[in-house]
Order: structure tokens, then C-alpha cells, then sequence
């Protein structure tokens, strides 16, 4: 069974992407390829607890099993050792990536305090965009009673778009709240 969102882009959202750019082929049109959350947790050197209850927190509003993230290199400013875990992360693709962003677009971010769309200038020059969540607590499978610590976390919408127009108008065709250049 596809998913809600994975419907329309299929529907609607490929044959307005082909009239805008003027594609003639529909192999042409940008897709979603991954969806990556990330919660990097710099004090999870001193208090390992905090990456196990990250790691479950990010498992429940996915689906999926967190992978724990460890440091690539030492930095002895912030105490940390190479190998020392310092974070977890999910991708997610297929079905499972589709049902999370219709979740984040149509129940998530309405609850975001003074919410008024996703500003439209975090592309990365290759169609990829990247939000971040200050607090875990907007996810409703999140038990507010059960949260030790506010967790925030990044959440990256890679696309196959060629360069930031593509992603921003493939992005909106999914239904994505971005904000308008010029709003503040």
C-alpha cells in the first residue's frame, strides 16, 4: 500500500514539475531519495544514559532502529575521544520516508510554537534541505512525562533535484510549508 504523500507526488506533483522545468521525460524529475534525522549529543561523553533514551526516543517517532554515531576524530576542547559515541541517526527510505514526511508537515510542525513556515533559504546548492527541531516534544509519539532532558535534532530531505530551484519546487509540490523569500 502507498502512502498518502508518495500518491500525490506520483499524481500531482510529477506532471507540475515537468510543465514548470519543461522535462519532456518523467525520469527527468527530481525525487525524495532519504530522509536523515540526526541528534547529536556532545554531553553523552560524561552520561552514556542520555545517548540509550535518544537512541529509543528517535526509534519511536520513526519506526525505525537508531544507529548510535560515534566521533570521527578527538577534540580535546570538548573532551571527546576518536570512537567515543557522541550522537545517533536514522535514515529513512521507501514508504517509511514518505509516511514521516507527511507526519512532519501535517502534525508535527502545526505544533511548533509561533509556527509559520519552514524558511526557504537552508538548501545546500544541491536541492538538499535541512531543518532543525529545538525540542522532541512536538512528535506526539514522544510520553512528555517520560522525557529526562530536551533533545533537539536535524533533520535532512535529500533530493535528487540538480540544484536548490528544483528542490524548493519539488519540496512545495509535496506539500512542505516553506515560507516565501521575502517573508520574515
Amino acid at each position: 500500500m502507498k502512502s498518502r504523500l508518495q500518491e500525490k507526488y506520483r499524481g500531482e506533483t510529477v506532471a507540475a514539475l515537468m510543465k514548470r522545468f519543461g522535462w519532456k521525460n518523467r525520469m527527468a524529475v527530481p525525487k525524495l531519495q532519504k530522509i536523515t534525522l540526526n541528534i547529536g549529543l556532545g554531553e553523552a561523553s560524561q552520561n552514556a544514559k542520555l545517548l540509550d533514551t535518544a537512541a529509543v526516543e528517535l526509534g519511536q517517532i520513526t519506526g525505525q532502529k537508531a544507529v548510535i554515531t560515534r566521533a570521527k576524530k578527538s577534540i580535546a576542547n570538548f573532551k571527546i575521544r576518536k570512537g567515543m559515541p557522541i550522537g545517533c541517526a536514522v535514515t529513512l527510505r521507501g514508504d517509511r520516508m514518505y509516511e514521516f514526511l507527511d507526519r512532519l508537515c501535517n502534525v508535527v510542525l502545526p505544533r511548533v510554537r509561533d509556527f509559520r513556515g519552514l524558511p526557504s533559504n537552508a538548501f545546500d546548492g544541491r536541492g538538499n534541505y535541512t531543518l532543525g527541531l529545538k525540542d522532541q516534544l512536538v512528535f506526539p509519539e514522544i510520553d512528555y512525562t517520560r522525557v529526562d532532558k530536551i533533545k533537539g535534532m536535524n533533520i535532512t530531505l535529500t533530493t535528487s533535484a540538480k540544484n536548490d530551484e528544483q528542490g524548493r519546487e519539488l519540496l512545495k509540490g509535496l506539500g512542505v510549508p516553506l515560507r516565501e523569500r521575502g517573508a520574515a
